[in-house]
């Protein structure tokens, strides 16, 4: 349906999400959803902004991801197909907000400290 290319993030995953009118058939890395995510709560993830917008089994989602872990490029091809799904039909805006989904999470990991083990963790203090 559209041309555009809509971009998703979390943590250090990025998802470039194409969206086109069809039956519904979503494809992560040229496979199938539910083989690139094995677990139900991922792939269940993907499906959330379409339950929003009530457009079950009416677009095609074809994304590419990339960096960052499994759970990161689900929700970043989330917020990609909500944003899509937002530029077809402004309508859809309140449904996909009230979701939470047009929010792009911001949380990263904190980076490690000289001095310490890892980012807030020290070695242990020996006063003698």
């Amino acid at each position: 349906m559209t041309d555009k290319i809509f971009v998703g993030r979390r943590k250090n995953a990025v998802a470039r999400v194409y969206l086109r009118s069809g039956s519904g058939k979503v494809t992560v890395n040229d496979k199938d959803f539910e083989v690139y995510f094995p677990l139900k709560e991922l792939s269940e993830n993907l499906k959330l902004p379409f339950i929003a917008t009530e457009t079950v089994g009416k677009y095609d989602v074809f994304a590419n991801t990339a960096g960052g872990g499994i759970s990161g490029q689900s929700n970043a091809i989330r917020l990609g197909i909500s944003r899509a799904l937002e530029s077809i039909n402004p309508e859809f805006r309140p449904a996909l907000k009230s979701g939470g989904l047009l929010k792009r999470d911001p949380r990263m990991v904190e980076r490690k400290k000289y001095g310490q083990k890892k980012a807030r963790k020290r070695f242990q203090f020996s006063k003698r």
